[in-house]
């Protein structure tokens, strides 16, 4: 069972809330939005709009993934054939039209009168598998002589743990605080692929300020997450509980949506160390994509939790899948074996996640008596 009975009526006292104070996102972004939204037919669903940036993303990953299955191909060595000038012409598409659509569907919702929890889960849903996407997409910019997998690796915890900890904000004060570097790290991989369409990937060996970019882009990154995005966090759920505007749980309560991710990354990193074939060396596309595949499905059960008012899964299934595959793994220690486990677990819970997917919005649609993909109700 996906979805209970208690969760599917807490939808029904659903209210959203929100906190956007990113300057960028007020000042920019949604003026953009607001006048971008015009131009979309009003019979057209919000939730084609976000499928369809989602759609576009996955194109993009598959394109990669074809020219550059191992993030070689950006690199300083001519063994391997670079990524053709239109696949990055592509990717700047696919960036801006995705962050686009995203800003637009909730507009395009209250344009035609069609808001409703269907519309904030489907939309926060997708965004827990594309802000993977946006991650492993951009890394073939830099390649494994500015990006090497260790870095990768990091750079995609990192992003999916600021994502994470939106939500668990959110399950602990009932309100979204949007982070500031959303906006503003969509804004700036698309100008990366746009420099990199126009100039090639040698333009990021270089200097910028007098630093390597992959010092700068490290730099970035921590002070990101660690200096802003955790203690903002951490700061808004206390301000909550002190002031009493929060769902004031105990600390056990209010931390089971952690609990699920710190083990799938102590599993994770424990099995990078010690994988008989380097897994994240060899295979890292594959890899990752089951992180990917994990988070998403971790994020979308917290999502549904938050948005019902309901106790929290402590232990997510897809957790024990992987602990099966690591321990498996270290009992035969065999690259082999190894190769196999990993790409039954990253078809076996990409197929899983999809279905769980499925369900869950289609039992929320029959709930609310709408339909996901159309305007027009039901006529019963």
């Amino acid at each position: 069972m996906y979805i209970t009975e208690q969760e599917l009526s807490g939808f029904d006292t659903y209210k959203y809330s929100c906190k956007d104070t990113s300057p960028l996102s007020n000042y920019v972004m949604h003026p953009f939005w607001n006048e971008a939204v015009k131009l979309f037919p009003r019979w057209l669903a919000p939730n084609v709009m976000t499928f369809g940036g989602f759609v576009l993303l996955i194109l993009q990953y598959i394109l990669l993934w074809y020219f550059d299955p191992t993030y070689y191909a950006s690199t300083a060595d001519i063994a391997y054939p670079p990524i053709p000038t239109w696949v990055w012409w592509f990717s700047l598409f696919a960036q801006f039209f995705s962050h686009t659509l995203d800003g637009c569907d909730g507009k395009q919702a209250r344009r035609t009168g069609t808001s409703s929890p269907l519309g904030e889960l489907f939309d926060h849903g997708i965004d827990s598998w594309c802000v993977s996407l946006f991650t492993l997409n951009i890394l073939s910019v830099f390649g494994r002589d500015l990006a090497p997998v260790s870095l990768m690796y990091s750079v995609q915890c990192m992003t999916l743990m600021t994502f994470l900890l939106s939500h668990w904000e959110k399950y602990n004060t009932g309100i979204l605080f949007l982070p500031w570097a959303y906006d503003l790290s969509q804004v700036l991989m698309a100008i990366v692929y746009f420099i990199t369409a126009v100039s090639g990937v040698g333009v990021w060996r270089g200097t910028l300020l007098g630093y390597e970019v992959t010092i700068l882009f490290k730099v970035v990154l921590y002070v990101a997450t660690f200096g802003f995005a955790v203690p903002m966090c951490l700061y808004n759920i206390y301000i909550a509980n002190k002031n009493g505007t929060g769902k004031n749980l105990t600390f056990y309560e209010g931390s089971l949506p952690l609990l699920s991710p710190l083990l799938s990354f102590t599993i994770l990193t424990t099995w990078i160390y010690i994988s008989p074939s380097n897994v994240l060396s060899t295979n890292p596309r594959i890899f990752m994509l089951i992180i990917s595949v994990l988070f998403s499905n971790i994020l979308c059960r917290l999502i549904v939790s938050q948005m019902s008012n309901t106790r929290c899964q402590v232990f997510n299934k897809f957790v024990f899948f992987i602990g099966a595959g690591f321990a498996v793994t270290l009992y035969f220690h065999n690259p082999v074996i190894e190769n196999y486990i990993l790409l039954t677990l990253a078809i076996g819970l990409t197929v899983a996640h999809i279905h769980y997917a499925i369900t869950v919005v289609n039992k929320l649609a029959a709930h609310f008596g709408i339909k996901v993909f159309s305007i027009k109700q039901d006529s019963d």
